[in-house]
């Protein structure tokens, strides 16, 4: 008799590039599309109905202080408000109005409001594969302390200082890393966006001199510990894949089919860097059938048949997308076969 996978083993069959039973999944919704799921099913853990392969560790983005109905504070200073994007925000005035980190002071990267509940979500979702996630951890932290503008600017005429700010950063990356290293974890997620709908946001050339030695001490911290690295980059980067996989990346998220090849991306990094996510949110998910949905779930569901691939759309669905739909996502998933029989 075969071996019953858990979820956690299911996934490190899938990243090991091995042929897993089936297909793992994780999804991930807005706060809007997450209400509808719950009204749906009755409840606000829907961990059951979802059966998602991967539990999220860590508080992402640092988001903890509440000052006012639609303004949070991060815990790097930073104000957002939410009136229009309910999960993050815009942000609302500098925290570094002049090119310099005179004055200013970082965060404590051990503040334990980053883990406190993990051993709570260890304990609950322990059959799952343990991602510890760190948003907006370079690049994205840089532009929301600077202004987008102003560090736009400062690549050109106060590269010194850009150094010296994105050094701090991934220095605070690296501390809260090595403290989420201490549980019983399998991977990091870094977020960071680096791309658009066509090309880079800032050129491979400054990122490389920029963004790209910083990247390789975070990654290599994760790698010494024997884990894997997940990143985020929304966007047409699939031009950075070698040199990412160069500095450790294993898997690659959220995989856009609008701007890239999904699936001929799948087919020739097979065996060197694994994929999450890869169904359409731009198109298919809000604008689509039902019918629409489960075909295109099942396309993806084909193409990572011999692992490398965790299933996913390639963001977390928003507000317009139907219930219908995501209910026909959900189900293509958790139907497959195998699928609690591994």
């Amino acid at each position: 008799m075969n071996k019953i996978l858990s979820p956690r083993e299911v996934v490190k069959e899938a990243l090991a590039f091995r042929r897993p039973p089936y297909v793992p999944w994780a999804f991930r919704f807005t706060k809007e599309a997450r209400e509808k799921l719950e009204r749906h099913f009755g409840t606000t853990d829907l961990a059951p109905f979802l059966g998602d392969h991967l539990v999220e560790l860590g508080s992402g983005i640092g988001f903890f202080n509440q000052e006012g109905e639609h303004l949070y504070r991060d815990v790097f200073g930073v104000l957002w408000d939410r009136s229009i994007d309910k999960d993050i925000g815009n942000v609302t005035g500098t925290v570094l109005p002049e090119p310099t980190l005179s004055g200013y002071r970082f965060p404590d990267p051990l503040d334990q409001r980053f883990f406190v509940n993990i051993p709570e979500k260890l304990a609950r979702h322990g059959e799952c594969y343990r991602v510890f996630c760190i948003g907006f951890s370079l690049f994205e932290r840089a532009w929301t302390l600077r202004g987008l503008e102003n560090l736009y600017t400062d690549f050109i005429e106060n590269p010194e200082f850009v150094h010296e700010l994105l050094d701090a950063i991934a220095d605070y990356d690296i501390a809260q890393t090595r403290r989420a290293l201490e549980f019983d974890i399998d991977a990091v997620y870094f977020g960071d966006d680096w791309g658009q709908q066509k090309g880079l946001l800032i050129g491979r050339e400054l990122w490389m001199e920029f963004v790209y030695p910083r990247l390789k001490r975070m990654y290599g911290t994760v790698k010494a510990a024997g884990k894997q690295v997940f990143i985020h980059s929304c966007g047409d980067v699939d031009e950075l894949f070698g040199d990412l996989t160069g500095i450790g990346v294993n898997v690659f998220n959220p995989f856009q089919p609008e701007v890239m090849d999904v699936r001929a991306l799948m087919t020739e990094w097979h065996g060197r860097l694994a994929f999450w996510g890869g169904v359409s949110t731009q198109q298919t998910m809000p604008y689509g059938t039902v019918s629409d949905v489960r075909e295109e779930t099942r396309r993806m569901i084909a193409a990572g048949r011999n692992g490398g691939y965790i299933l996913s759309p390639s963001h977390a669905l928003e507000g317009d997308v139907p219930l219908e739909n995501m209910l026909a996502l959900i189900e293509e998933a958790r139907s497959q076969p195998g699928v609690g029989l591994a």
